[in-house]
This record gives C-alpha cells, sequence and structure tokens, in this order.
C-alpha cells in the first residue's frame, strides 16, 4: 500500500516558532527549510510526500515540481491550499491501495479529509514528528564509524596498483613487462 503525506505548507508554516520568525523577513528561505525537512522526512520513513501552496499570482495556473523528491504544488489562481487538498484526498483514495495522511491545524479541513478516509495529523504533532525524524538521523549520523579501514588497505596490492594507474589514466591493457588483469 503506497502511503501518501499531503502538507499544507503555510499552516506548517504558521505552526512552527522558527518558520514563523522568519517568515516575514524571506519567505523563499523559509519554503526551502521547510522542504529540506520534508524532503529528509520522505528519505527517512517512506512515505511519499505532497506540499501544497496557495496560489502566488493572479490568473496564476496550478504548478507540479518535484523539490528534493518532494512533490510540491501551488495552487491555481483563486484554489485555496484547503480546496486543492479536498479534492486531492477524494482522487487518490478513489483509486484505492493508498493511505493519506492531511497534514493541517483547520479543523474543517481534517474533518473533511477524515470524512473521505484519509487521516488527519495536526500540523504541530507533524513538525514535532519532523524533529524526531531528523534528530534520529543526526544520531545515526554520529554514529557512523569514522575510523573506516581505506579501500586501498583492503585491496591486493597488484589490483590497488591497476586501481592507482586507472585513476592517473596512465594504465594501457598492453602492458608488456606484465600478464594482463584478469
Amino acid at each position: 500500500m503506497e502511503e501518501y503525506v499531503i502538507v499544507d505548507a503555510y499552516n506548517v508554516i504558521g505552526a512552527s516558532e522558527e518558520l514563523a520568525r522568519l517568515r516575514d523577513a524571506n519567505l523563499e528561505e523559509v519554503r526551502n527549510r521547510l522542504l529540506d525537512w520534508l524532503a529528509e522526512y520522505q528519505a527517512y520513513v517512506g512515505r511519499r510526500v505532497v506540499v501544497v501552496f496557495d496560489g502566488q499570482t493572479s490568473d496564476s495556473p496550478e504548478q507540479a515540481l518535484a523539490v528534493r523528491g518532494v512533490e510540491v504544488r501551488f495552487t491555481r489562481d483563486r484554489e485555496s491550499a484547503d480546496e486543492w487538498i479536498e479534492r486531492a484526498v477524494r482522487e487518490r483514495l478513489r483509486q484505492g491501495n493508498v493511505r493519506l495522511y492531511v497534514v493541517t491545524s483547520d479543523e474543517l479541513e481534517q474533518r473533511i479529509a477524515f470524512g473521505w478516509g484519509a487521516l488527519r495529523v495536526p500540523a504541530r504533532e507533524f513538525l514535532q514528528e519532523l524533529a524526531r525524524v531528523r534528530e534520529e538521523i543526526s544520531r545515526r549520523v554520529e554514529n557512523i564509524p569514522q575510523n573506516r579501514t581505506p579501500v586501498e588497505e583492503r585491496l591486493e596490492k597488484n589490483i590497488a596498483e591497476i586501481f592507482e594507474k586507472w585513476r592517473r589514466n596512465s594504465f594501457s591493457f598492453i602492458d608488456r613487462d606484465r600478464d594482463p588483469p584478469v
């Protein structure tokens, strides 16, 4: 069963103290930071993430793109993120064999998504999950052994020499003084 997490971007940004504080100074930086968090989350938990931003300009068509593996949606003109999410929940659940999580703190939106069969996740709860995942990733990275044996120490000497010649672009398969590599 495929799992999707549909995120109401500005709802999550507003629920995050860190992102909300930066929002007025640099909205683009806030979006990028949220996308970084979502990309890490998606890679770690294996759920596909769709993040929805309200359309940016009048007469703008709906836009879809992928940023660091996360599906990013900008709604069309006069369509709210809530309306896009409602439509997406209906369409994706009709396809079957899918589990949807809708991330929003908008109570009405939660009820509508739940009524269609999606699971609802309040924005603050999702932010806690993001923080937990980021902490787990950091802990795992810290536990990676730093004193690993270099490749050249694990190879037989003649193989290491061949690799070194390849690296320096000075290897020839026709070496009259030696047998060809096997």
